[in-house]
């Protein structure tokens, strides 16, 4: 039950990134026209969207680990046989969600990134 619910909170998780990345990629769809015409290279507009992501990711890692360590280590504590939270937990959280979020964005960005410019720029 609990491998269920938690694989259905990443894909919700997953679809509402998804739907970020595609607002924010049909908001721009004319600058990446514009940075294809004048010769981006397709890893530049990826990176470009993947970026604003990484760096958000950051910032909540930066925010929830030093919260949830504290909230684990007080439940922890009350447990006649205890165990130690070890940073490689968090780091190991962090990498994971990292990786699901590249890859969210990285399948939009890419698809963008590799549209016909025309397409974005025809009425300009």
């Amino acid at each position: 039950m609990l491998t269920l619910f938690t694989s259905i909170a990443i894909f919700i998780g997953c679809l509402g990134l998804f739907g970020l990345a595609t607002f924010m990629i049909n908001q721009k769809n004319k600058e990446i026209g514009v940075r294809k015409v004048l010769g981006a290279s397709v890893e530049g507009i990826v990176l470009l969207f993947s970026k604003e992501y990484v760096k958000l990711i950051g910032i909540g890692f930066v925010l929830a680990a030093p919260v949830s360590w504290f909230v684990m280590d007080q439940w922890l504590s009350d447990f006649a046989y205890r165990i130690d939270m070890s940073a490689w937990i968090f780091l190991a959280g962090a990498g994971v969600t990292l990786l699901i979020a590249i890859l969210t964005v990285g399948y939009r960005s890419l698809k963008a990134a590799m549209a016909n410019p025309v397409k974005s720029l025809r009425y300009e």
